[in-house]
């Protein structure tokens, strides 16, 4: 038995199927599955050998973050281990791969303008770069300690990080500089989770210290503060901004006035696990959310 051809795959073969028929070469196909959850179609002619073709793919370690581009329901970016992935959701494919080795992407979230993705990263960075070349726009270093939310204004021109150590920054960007206008350390805990009203006079951060603070973005101070027996893993402005909705540890979805802080409503989202992600709908009146109870 000799060996017809071989070629190199990005990572270890797992599984592997010959593709039914024959090329009119006289060629076959094969499709192979790797350990980091690609599948290749392989097509092999006498003359050139095999020749891979990556066909579908995903991520192989956990995913931190999820963010659709404002407006648009068309494609959305995904981050985990050391890549920012933008899937095209009609098509079920992935449309570009943003790589930075051997750092861990935290979150993910694009600009209102849908001009760049920015992003939070385990070495305390800020990376910027293009939704569909990739390229790195810029990067803000030492942002925090480990960057573990981020959002962007709605006008496009600063952006509101939270870090591990419990710092929410509020930064100011473009294109040839990056700077820092305000630092608010309130929190004694990470902070999982940033909501932002429309006209970016104010943000909720959620932490792990039990408490969701309400900042005001032109005096950089706190106005109000949320305090629940939790780690806050996730906080989201209702779409009349009226309300705040959070979740977290103690597995309850709760509902805050925005203006006095106070619980309006508390329900049992999980009989299970923690809480770990929430979104709401655009009329605002369905929740979603997500947790360890795998629902």
């Amino acid at each position: 038995m000799k060996t017809l051809a071989s070629t190199k795959l990005a990572s270890g073969v797992t599984s592997c199927v010959m593709a039914p028929g024959v090329h009119k070469d006289g060629g076959f196909g094969l499709y192979c599955g790797t350990e980091t959850c690609n599948i290749y179609y392989l097509k092999y002619s006498p003359t050139q050998g095999f020749l891979s073709e990556l066909i579908q793919t995903c991520h192989h370690e956990p995913i931190n973050d999820i963010a659709f581009p404002q407006g648009y329901s068309e494609v959305f970016a995904t981050c985990g281990s050391s890549d920012i992935r933008v899937w095209h959701i009609n098509e079920a494919r992935e449309l570009l791969r943003i790589q930075v080795p051997n750092v861990e992407c935290n979150c993910v979230s694009f600009f209102a303008d849908g001009g760049s993705i920015i992003s939070g990263w385990s070495d305390g960075k800020i990376r910027a770069f293009a939704p569909q070349s990739g390229r790195l726009l810029y990067t803000i270093n030492d942002a925090h300690s480990s960057v573990t939310a981020i959002i962007g204004s709605n006008d496009c021109t600063r952006i509101i990080s939270g870090g591990k150590e419990g710092n929410v920054r509020v930064w100011r960007v473009g294109p040839q500089s990056q700077t820092m206008v305000a630092s608010m350390k309130e929190h004694k805990g990470p902070v999982n989770s940033i909501a932002l009203r429309k006209n970016d006079s104010e943000c909720v951060s959620a932490s792990s210290d039990g408490s969701s603070i309400i900042w005001d973005l032109q005096r950089f101070a706190r106005n109000n503060s949320l305090f629940a027996s939790t780690f806050f893993k996730a906080c989201s402005y209702h779409p009349d901004e009226s309300q705040i909705v959070t979740t977290g540890t103690d597995r309850k979805v709760t509902w805050w006035d925005a203006y006095d802080g106070q619980a309006i409503r508390i329900l049992e989202g999980s009989s299970a696990a923690e809480m770990n992600a929430l979104d709401i709908s655009g009329a605002g009146d369905m929740v979603v959310t997500g947790g360890g109870d795998k629902e």
